[in-house]
This record gives structure tokens, sequence and C-alpha cells, in this order.
């Protein structure tokens, strides 16, 4: 299980590659999300991601361990930018390897999906040389019930 915050961008191949190295892996799933150009119809010029350091970490170390609970993965990997990012930059990184692929997309939508709600980040778009702090989408929040 690999579980970092960093400010530089990751290679999605080289992520891959780690979590394809286990034999026992038929089935590798991703998720990389990027910075959009809108967000609820408002053009963005970039973000600021902000995160409170050791407690983030934990939360995503949680978060894994309550999908490696759930289902059977082999491993995982949760990469998430901070600082400034510009418009396609990529955010985050969410990799899940398994025996099957079920188990693989099921794992990696669920820590996606509590990352979203859970996890200590907080994000400022600036819009037209201003910056707005962006309150949690109640869709993330949607997401995350159906795990319960």
């Amino acid at each position: 299980m690999k579980i970092r915050v960093q400010e530089e961008d990751f290679s999605v191949q080289k992520e891959y590659n780690e979590l394809k190295t286990n034999p026992k892996a038929g089935a590798v799933v991703m998720f990389v999300g990027n910075v959009r150009d809108i967000n609820e119809g408002l053009k963005i010029d970039k973000m600021f991601l902000e995160y409170y350091p050791g407690m983030t970490e934990k939360a995503l170390h949680s978060i894994v361990e309550e999908a490696s609970r759930r289902y059977s993965i082999e491993d995982a990997t949760v990469i998430h930018r901070v600082g400034e990012l510009d418009i396609n930059d990529q955010i985050v990184f969410v990799g899940v390897s398994s025996k099957h692929r079920g188990e693989a997309f099921d794992a990696c939508e669920f820590i996606i999906d509590f990352l979203k709600t859970e996890a200590p980040f907080w994000k400022k778009e600036t819009i037209e040389g201003e910056g707005k702090w962006v309150d949690a989408r109640e869709s993330d929040e949607v997401a995350k019930k159906k795990w319960k």
C-alpha cells in the first residue's frame, strides 16, 4: 500500500507498472482526477489545494484499509497533489490491484468516494483573478452513502 501527498506531478505509467508486479494480480484499475476548467458554470483559471500534514495521510490510510477489509485486493496506491495546480494538471491517482476486476473496480470507486468526503483537503479555485474556497459537493456525500 502506498499513500503520498505531494506537490510534484506523478507518472500514471510508473504507478501502473508498480501495481502490476504482483503475479496474483489479474486486474489493475486506476482513477486519475484532473483539474477541469469549469465548476458550477464558472471558468476556473487555476486551483490551490491545502491539506493537514499527518492527519491527511492517516485518513487516506484508513480509507484504503477499509477498502482492503471490504474487498479482496492485492495492493493499492493513492497519490494526491497539493499546492497550485493549472487546468488539466493531474490531482489524484487511485490504483488498485486484485485477482479479479470486480473487486478492483469496487475498491477503486470506494476509495475515491471516501477520499472526496473524508480526507482533509481544502480547495480554492481562482476565477477571474479572485480566489474562492470551495465547499464539499452534495453529490460526493450521496456517492459515499451507497457504500454504507
